[in-house]
């Protein structure tokens, strides 16, 4: 087995695979050094060996060990998701683990399955989120047991879910997510949650720190996010017509939109629910096609094409109970290996649950086929009214094909999007 690890790192390294990272190669290097001598060291071990930092080292606050580690574990997977997909024996960084243990490629690769969290040491042990996805699915089969599939077969024979259960891919539900960290300075009196727009994971709050010293032993990774209220709209909506077309507990799974892979997107069915603004890996095949650019933020869509512009009321000042406007969005194109993505979003919760609706009404559903001619790849804009959140209605502003060539192409021109 050590001679496949050290033939396997060679080929990795010689490949490029860890990039320019001089602390990366670092750390690989003593990984690959501990799992030759067949043990795992501690996180305080890896500080001292990579970072030369032990007098400041503070595990339960100090995330640079897991961010790393996590970094690398990202760079394995990528390389053995493409150039090196069919290398022999591949090398793995088992979660929760400070070790690489090396596995035969064993043919094709297994369908991508949604990736689970780490386990927090310390102190700070944030399960919130990860009890909140187990319960979503866990609500899913109990949906599943209780309809057994309803009689829903003309929402099922509607573009585009026909589309998406003819071709027997695993599916897979993706619930936009917000990342959100903690600003902890207990002589300062301060201990609070910070959602801040341009740190979207712990990575992204890895690099702030190192950018804002001042801020650098304040912040905090608690392995925390948030989810949209509407979101379990949505679920209580699809759940139906997802469990009757599934012919095994394990072919519908749900993850959060910062656990999507590139694999998943290659392999599996891709149902989004959520804000415009969580679509995460998402958010540039959604708009290399489409008629819609992103506004100065996420509440607003320009029209390319008829030159207009749509702005979300839900997420300005409070109006009390008045009356506002939301938008809803929602997509169909093929992925890029025969699968299918579908995109349920909203500016905000009042879109998102009117989306949630139109999207197995077979009414609706057919009012939008008919506007973008019937296209395999398009998109549909709704104009939704309601209150604090709830919505009264909507109407469908407009539909029309995707540019479904510029969807999965290397050649699409660059796109800009806010911070959010």
């Amino acid at each position: 087995m050590n001679e496949e690890i050290v033939a396997a790192a060679q080929r990795l390294v010689a490949a490029g695979a860890l990039g320019r990272s001089v602390v990366l190669r670092k750390l690989f290097d003593f990984l690959v050094e501990r799992s030759l001598e067949g043990r795992a060291p501690k996180e305080a071990e890896v500080a001292l060996a990579v970072f030369g930092d032990m007098v400041r080292f503070n595990a339960p606050q100090d995330a640079s060990v897991r961010v790393y580690v996590h970094r690398l574990r990202l760079k394995l997977a990528d390389y053995y998701a493409g150039p090196g997909a069919h290398e022999p024996v591949r090398l793995e960084l088992p979660k929760g683990e400070y070790r690489l243990v090396a596995h035969g490629a064993g043919g094709a690769a297994p369908v991508a399955a949604p990736p689970r969290r780490p386990r927090l040491t310390g102190p700070w042990r944030w399960w919130g989120l990860v009890a909140a996805v187990a319960a979503l699915n866990l609500v899913l089969w109990a949906l599943y047991a209780a309809n057994g599939g309803g009689d829903l077969e003309q929402e099922r024979r509607a573009a585009p879910w026909a589309a998406l259960m003819r071709n027997h891919r695993p599916t897979t539900v993706v619930i936009g997510d917000y990342y959100i960290f903690g600003d902890i300075d207990r002589p300062r009196g301060v201990d609070r949650l910070v959602r801040e727009y341009s740190v979207n994971s712990p990575l992204d709050l890895d690099d702030y720190r190192m950018s804002h010293p001042e801020v650098e032993h304040r912040y905090v990774d608690l392995d925390l996010y948030y989810l949209p209220v509407a979101s379990a709209a949505v679920l209580k909506e699809l759940t139906p017509l997802l469990a009757s077309s599934a012919r095994t507990r394990d072919q519908i799974h749900i993850v959060l939109s910062s656990d999507v892979t590139p694999d998943m997107l290659r392999r599996n069915n891709i149902i989004y629910v959520g804000y415009l603004s969580g679509l995460g890996i998402l958010r540039e095949p959604v708009f290399a096609g489409s008629r819609f650019t992103v506004g100065e933020t996420y509440d607003v869509l320009i029209d390319t094409v008829g030159k207009r512009r749509f702005a979300s009321q839900e997420g300005g000042p409070d109006r009390a109970d008045q009356q506002q406007r939301d938008f809803g969005y929602f997509s169909s194109f093929p992925g890029p290996n025969g699968n299918r993505i579908v995109i349920i979003a909203g500016a905000r919760d009042m879109g998102l649950t009117q989306m949630a609706e139109e999207a197995v009404s077979p009414t609706a559903l057919a009012a939008m086929a008919a506007a973008s001619g019937k296209a395999d790849a398009f998109e549909a804009l709704y104009d939704v009214q309601g209150v604090r959140r709830s919505n009264f209605g909507g109407r469908l502003l407009l539909a029309s094909p995707l540019k479904s060539g510029r969807i999965w192409s290397e050649q699409r021109p660059a796109l800009q999007f806010p911070p959010g």
